[in-house]
């Protein structure tokens, strides 16, 4: 009986052991990562008239106190990240023939990306991604200060 509790307690104490292995194995996180690299911007919509032109990786408001409103990220051209109007939820691309339109058929919103951090994996990159820190692409590649 004494040989069989032994047995038994050394069995749990291996697996509560592995156990933990196996969940902090799980829980790593990648110093290399940046986790506030996204492809979503979140900027001023107030019209035409406002000329505050916010741009954030964050939700917040527009200098003028507007709330910013999130887009995804369909191309970066230079300093310009070109947007989808639709939300950032919204997956098309932009429209190969209209360059001012998504292929969902709304307007793109150029903004300026001065200051912020870019891809830098180079031409034909459609990783899109942006943050305002230094870190790593959701590609690997490093990000670049434009």
């Amino acid at each position: 009986m004494k040989k069989t509790f032994l047995s038994t307690l050394i069995f749990l104490c291996a697996v509560t052991v592995l156990a933990g292995f196996v969940f902090a194995e799980g829980k790593k996180v990648n110093p290399a990562k940046n986790t506030s690299a996204s492809n979503i911007l979140y900027v001023c919509n107030c019209g035409p008239e406002c000329k505050c032109n916010t741009v954030s990786t964050k939700t917040g408001k527009c200098a003028c106190g507007a709330e910013l409103v999130p887009m995804h990220i369909l191309k970066i051209e230079n300093d310009e990240a070109i947007l989808c109007t639709c939300g950032k939820d919204c997956t098309c691309k932009l429209d190969p023939n209209d360059p001012s339109k998504c292929g969902c058929g709304k307007q793109v919103k150029r903004v300026s990306i001065k200051g912020m951090y870019a891809c830098s994996c180079g031409a034909g990159c459609e990783c899109n991604t942006v943050s305002d820190e230094p870190g790593k692409c959701k590609c690997g590649a490093d990000l670049k200060k434009i």
